[in-house]
């Protein structure tokens, strides 16, 4: 009898728990739709405020902008004017190499990117690409017989391990 009545006690606080819990979020939603309420409001009430400001900042950062790229060309024309850089194309990326402009002869020359004036700069390949190019040339030295197929298998572990 007392296990009943424990269940009971516990099933009724339970049930009271719920319903203040219930309660409780039924007022913190009318509380934040009364906020989002003033907020649009406030939003609409001040968007000429709003637009105005956003435009002054746009046109602010413009202007630093341009401000920097003139001073910047006059550096850029005085070191293209040097006579390293003579009959060699410069190629200059903005934004991390998103975009990228070439100056000067794009003939057979290759651009000019920092370092030695005589050398083109050159790039570390990924060892992942380097593998798989070394597997294409394998199995086409394969395709064309010019190789056993114990001899590609063979080079062909060589080079899995190697990667690991």
């Amino acid at each position: 009898m007392a296990k009943k009545k424990q269940k009971e006690d516990t099933g009724l606080f339970k049930g009271v728990f719920m319903a203040y819990s219930i309660l409780i979020l039924h007022v913190v939603l009318v509380a934040a739709v009364g906020c989002l309420i003033f907020f649009f409001r406030g939003v609409t009430q001040y968007m000429t405020w709003i637009f105005a400001g956003c435009s002054c900042l746009v046109i602010f950062s413009a202007y630093y902008f341009f401000r920097r790229i003139r001073n910047e060309g006059n550096m850029l024309r005085e070191t293209l004017n040097s006579p390293v850089f003579e009959g060699k194309a410069i190629e200059i990326s903005f934004l991390g190499g998103f975009a990228s402009v070439q100056i000067g002869d794009t003939g057979n020359t290759p651009p000019l990117i920092g370092g030695n004036s005589f050398e083109p700069s050159r790039q570390l390949e990924d060892p992942a690409t380097v593998r798989v190019r070394e597997l294409k040339t394998l199995a086409h030295l394969l395709e064309k017989d010019l190789i056993t197929l114990d001899e590609y298998n063979q080079t062909k572990q060589q080079l899995f391990r190697n990667a690991g």
